[in-house]
């Protein structure tokens, strides 16, 4: 729940730990002296795109391909992220469209103002959105049973909520929490009636399951490219999933489990979450030591869930659980 923070005066010890506090940070980024310098990756990643952003250049990224041509929508929203200093609050159209020509004839790279922002923009946003977009295979099981199978260009990636149930949610990634110590909220909160169904976002396996005091019954999936953990969060309490088990592989648009009120409590199985909600988390790992380490990257996932409303997919009951008759099958998936 949005929590709103009282206005505090700051002390003088406290404001030059303030001041100090960026420095920290960048000598704890920094290798050692006599470390290995080889060892470099992304540490901090802001995502600023918005939904529209992100809709625009995976039309002009589809369409491309369906004329036979290769438009990579990942570049383009870093060629526009370097140019607006990664900060879309003013977000055109035209801009996408301007790359986009620059790439058809020849003079993208003259069109790019800083190529060291825009390689850090390419990398990042390529963590976040690389299994978004592609060739894949789509599985429909019609109502009798009967499966066909499509191969397609285009999302991979599913809404987390089934598509019939109704919900709400706000951009409230950063706000504060203070169960067992006083921290910032690092997901995205969708409210929802108890129950409603819960889709995997993208494809992956399964790496966590069971309780966390914090968020309850939850799930985590890593995609199959390891760079990104999805989290899903206080789930039913006395059926939190569906057929899981860690180690498993899941399919984009599978039904994984179920929304709850399940946390905040070293007990298992308590309703301890005063609405019942699904907390949707991204984080980023450019290294290993970042998945459980101090320099995690999580990702808000507001525009991200915005983007993709309409593609929500559709529930079924089959006896005591929720199915869902479509399977993205990723060209990226183990054998």
């Amino acid at each position: 729940m949005i929590q709103i923070q009282k206005t505090t005066r700051i002390s003088a010890p406290r404001f030059v730990a303030m001041l100090l506090l960026p420095l920290l940070i960048l000598s704890f980024c920094m290798p050692a002296l006599g470390a290995d310098t080889d060892k470099k990756y992304i540490r901090w990643v802001e995502f600023g795109p918005t939904a529209a952003a992100m809709q625009d250049a995976a039309a002009m990224d589809i369409a491309a391909h369906q004329n036979g041509e290769s438009l990579s929508w990942i570049d383009l929203l870093a060629a526009v992220a370097q140019q607006y200093g990664g900060k879309f609050d003013h977000y055109r159209k035209k801009d996408l469209q301007t790359y986009a020509d620059a790439i058809r004839d020849g003079t993208f790279s003259s069109k790019i103002r800083n190529e060291k922002l825009f390689r850090y923009y390419q990398e990042a946003y390529g963590a976040v959105l690389g299994g978004m977009l592609g060739n894949y295979t789509e599985e429909i099981t019609d109502a009798d049973g009967h499966v066909t199978f499509t191969k397609k260009y285009g999302w991979k990636v599913f809404h987390p909520l089934a598509a019939g149930y109704s919900f709400a949610h706000s951009d409230d990634f950063g706000n504060s929490r203070s169960y067992g110590y006083r921290r910032r909220h690092l997901g995205h909160d969708l409210f929802a009636s108890v129950g409603t169904p819960v889709v995997a976002i993208e494809s992956g396996y399964v790496e966590a399951l069971g309780w966390n005091q914090y968020g309850g019954w939850r799930i985590g999936i890593r995609s199959f490219d390891g760079k990104r953990y999805y989290y899903y969060a206080h789930l039913r309490k006395d059926h939190p999933y569906a057929d899981l088990y860690e180690g498993k592989i899941v399919s984009a648009g599978e039904i994984i489990g179920y929304l709850g009120m399940t946390g905040y409590s070293a007990k298992e199985n308590v309703n301890n979450i005063q609405v019942p909600h699904l907390h949707a988390g991204l984080e980023l790992i450019f290294d290993p030591s970042q998945k459980d380490g101090v320099n995690q990257i999580w990702i808000d996932l507001y525009q991200i869930t915005k983007c993709l409303s309409e593609r929500r997919v559709r529930a079924y009951r089959v006896g005591e659980e929720s199915v869902s008759r479509i399977r993205i099958l990723d060209e990226n998936m183990p054998d």
